[in-house]
């Protein structure tokens, strides 16, 4: 019994594919590396609460309080946006070595929303963008 042969396109892969892959893959590390440390920044997140409540105690704001169990909620909803993320990232990255015309647009979506985060996440989705509408890229993800 052979194992199934995954369907790619018949041209190689252009060399501009990997300002698409290379920066995708950036991403699904730095935020796994994120989804390890977050159990660990509940006692960070209460810190920043003080600090905050300290400053807005001078302007008449009133102090943010968080219980322990909304804290909780907190932190298992950035666990599960920050899941989704790594396998939006990944699942990219790999229609785009497939050669996958959806893994081009969601990669300039994802391009788009790096250029807020200002200075690497800009040069990251400034070199996606290059990377997408080169036209070997734009030919190879026709499928």
């Amino acid at each position: 019994m052979t194992a199934p042969v995954s369907p790619g396109p018949q041209t190689p892969r252009p060399p501009r594919l990997i300002f698409l892959t290379l920066p995708l893959l950036i991403g699904v590390f730095y935020n796994a590396f994120s989804l390890l440390t977050l159990p660990f920044s509940g006692p960070t997140l209460n810190d920043l609460l003080i600090r905050l409540n300290e400053g807005a105690g001078q302007s008449g704001i009133p102090p943010i309080v968080l219980s322990p169990e909304q804290l909780q909620w907190v932190l298992w909803i950035s666990f599960a946006i920050t899941a989704l993320l790594i396998l939006w990232l990944y699942f990219t990255r790999r229609a785009l070595l497939e050669g996958r015309s959806w893994g081009r647009v969601s990669a300039i979506v994802i391009a788009v929303f790096s250029l807020l985060i200002f200075p690497i996440g800009t040069v990251l989705g400034v070199v996606m963008l290059v990377g997408a509408f080169d036209r070997q890229v734009v030919a190879y993800t026709r499928r």
